[in-house]
This record gives C-alpha cells, structure tokens and sequence, in this order.
C-alpha cells in the first residue's frame, strides 16, 4: 500500500504499540485494542492555500492528511457535502448561528462513505476478496458500492428491522446480504461467526473499529467544516452516534488541524444518541470510561440502535476532551426536531433528528451560548428514512 510520507504507522489506543499498515491488522495484534493512523506532525506540510489549488475534490482533496495516497483512494466523489445555514433554527436556540452538514449528499447517501472510501482501498490493497460487515442498514449499502467501484465482493449482515432502501440497494450494487432474525446485535453474531469460518480467510472486516481507516475517514468532515466556515473553528458540533465513528473522527481531526497549524482551536463535540438506546449518555452520565451494553434498545431510530459501542471509550474520550455533552433525546423529540428542519428547507433525517433535539437540549441546559456557532452533522438522507418522518407528521394529523 502507498502510504503517505508523514505515516508512522498504526498506533494501539490501548497499549502505545505501533504497527505496520502493510500487516493489515483488524485490531492490535498485541492487546486487541482499537488502531488509530499515526504520522510525523512534521511531516505534515499543508496550508490553506494548496488544499484551496488541490485538484481533487471531496475527502481526496485532504490526501496528506490521510494515511494513503490520494491515487490509491477508492473513490466516488465522496465528501464536499453542503453545510447549510439554519438561522430560524439558530433563533429557536438562541445562538448566532447553526449550520447542518448534510452528509446525505454522499454518493450512497450516508456519512459512512468517507470511511468506506479509505477501508475499501486499504483492504484492496491487502489482497482481500471480499468484504464484510455487521450494519445496522447504511453502511452495507456503501461498502456494496465501494466493494464494486474496486471490483471486490461484499456482504453485509443487517437486521430484520433494516430499512427497504438499505436493503435493496445493499444488493442493487452487488452486495450480498445477510437479514438476520433480530435486532442488531445479532446480526453482530452472525459476521463474528461468519468470519472465523475457514472460508472466510480472504475476507476483510469493515466492523466499526475492526478497521483503522472508517473513523479516519470520517474525520474528513471537520476538516471540510473548518474550512468551509473560512477556517473559523465552531463552537459546538453535535454528532448523533451509535458506535461513535463520527465524533470520534471529529476529535482526530481536531488533533490534526491543531498540529499542521490549520485551526487553533477544538469545537466542543458533543454525542446525540436516541433515550431509549443512549448507552454513551449513561456512561457519561456515571462517569465511567466505556460505555455498557444497553439492556433493552427501543428507538424508532434504527440506524442508532446499537446497544454496544464499539467506539464507546473513544467517544467519551472525544467529548470529554473538547469539553463536550452526551445527551439522550426521545424519538418524538428527534422526529419533531427534524421536520422542524425540513420547514426550513433542509432534508433532515429521523437520525439528525436525534442530533437537533440534542441541541434543543443543549440549548434549554445553558450548555449552547447566544454568541455561540453550533454545527449538526445529518449523517443519512433525509429520504431514506421518509416513512419514520411520515409517520411522525401522519400521528399529528397532518
């Protein structure tokens, strides 16, 4: 694999070991912890003025920040998503300002395509065959199209409750699939025991956290946030989370902008996840250092269902360390949240629904000042989960 200058390798979040990306580590090979990129701060030679010349777009054009070279990127056009201005939203807050980075302008239509695009590449490059991944619906569709883009297999092991959109074009693209009776995590069982199946040898895992590259592509949005924002750092951005992918690779980002003297400053990352299946919010809550398996998961929320973060650790870390909040939200109050933003012209899903009621909360708790710039990512399109939206305005008799 062509690896950037600045690369040192693979490092373990949990025991300090770095390794080598050419081993193709699902985790760390010494302790199983979760691996992370690592690069030479200076090696990093990047200004504002040659990302603005780059001639690629969307998440190659921040190619000397990521592990591998641009041309060894699975790609399809990915990243260089709007960030849209909400100033009635930002008058129900009572901030200066709120902006929704609209991730389902992605090609598959979901956020997960910026770690896709790097994970594919990476596992291409390791000679795998196929790859695969336990979902909750949006990431099987985006590995589908990125497994084909670079002409591998994939298979994605989603739950019955998936969405139909999710599901038919997991396959539309070439997938394979695997509905699983269920709720999420045992579709989860069904990967684990997929993978350690002899004939599985050539398979790559996409797994949130298996792969060091789907939180290191995400961290693409914050740097396209910063810079669309004309490198002015926001206050807050509210991240809805299930594994914790997103505010994870936000806090990443904020690392590097810092050290390549792109930005000065961190935004406060905050996680939004549904009350009924919050278990980053309760760990916060109690102060512990990872979150625990949530017992009885139950949010209309689908693509936030997931009891057991993989990324629960890093997640805390992330909003502890920029001075952030974990903040449950009900499913009326997200559904509410997201037609109220869709009033305003933007396609918010069911899923950022739960990140701008978290804000709403935010707002009401003192957290969010009237001075305040506040960013609420919108992971998925907003018509991919248009029955959830519908049903919610059909209940209020509209």
């Amino acid at each position: 694999m062509d690896t950037t200058a600045a690369l040192n390798g693979l490092a373990c979040v949990d025991c300090d070991g770095t390794h080598d990306p050419a081993d193709a580590p699902r985790r760390c090979p010494d302790c199983g912890g979760v691996l992370v990129p690592s690069y030479d701060d200076s090696a990093l030679d990047v200004m504002r003025d040659s990302l603005a010349s780059e001639r690629f777009d969307g998440v190659a054009r921040f190619g000397d920040l990521l592990p591998f070279a641009t041309d060894s990127l699975v790609t399809l056009d990915e990243g260089s998503t709007p960030l849209s201005s909400c100033p009635e939203f930002a008058d129900e807050l009572g901030v200066e300002a709120v902006y929704v980075k609209d991730e389902g302008a992605n090609p598959t239509g979901t956020t997960a395509d910026r770690g896709t695009a790097l994970a594919v590449a990476a596992a291409r490059a390791h000679g795998a065959e196929k790859v695969a991944l336990p979902t909750t619906g949006d990431a099987g569709q985006s590995s589908a199209a990125y497994a084909a883009r670079a002409d591998l297999d994939s298979e994605a092991f989603v739950p019955t409750r998936s969405t139909f959109v999710a599901k038919a074009m997991t396959n539309v693209h070439g997938g394979e699939m695997s509905v699983v009776e269920g709720r999420y995590p045992d579709a989860v069982d069904a990967f684990e025991s997929a993978m350690a199946d002899e004939d599985s040898a050539d398979w790559h895992s996409l797994a949130p956290f298996d792969s060091p590259y789907r939180h290191e592509g995400a961290k693409t949005l914050l740097f396209e946030v910063v810079e669309q924002l004309d490198w002015s750092v926001p206050d807050a951005v509210v991240h809805p989370t299930a594994h914790g992918l997103g505010v994870v690779g936000s806090h990443l980002a904020a690392g590097q902008l810092r050290a390549t003297g792109l930005a000065d400053d961190a935004p406060a990352l905050h996680v939004a996840q549904p009350e009924h299946c919050a278990p980053i919010v309760a760990a916060d809550d109690a102060g512990e250092d990872d979150a625990e398996v949530w017992e009885r998961p139950d949010t209309l929320v689908g693509a936030l269902e997931v009891p057991d973060p993989a990324g629960g650790a890093l997640a805390l870390d992330a909003v502890r360390d920029t001075g952030g909040w974990a903040v449950g939200a009900s499913d009326d109050d997200a559904l509410e949240a997201a037609v109220t933003l869709a009033a305003e012209g933007v396609e918010m899903s069911a899923t950022g629904g739960v990140g701008a009621a978290a804000a709403q909360e935010l707002a009401t708790s003192g957290h969010l000042g009237s001075d305040d710039v506040v960013v609420l990512v919108n992971p998925v399109a907003g018509n991919k989960e248009n029955d959830v939206l519908r049903s919610h305005l059909m209940r209020k008799g509209v």
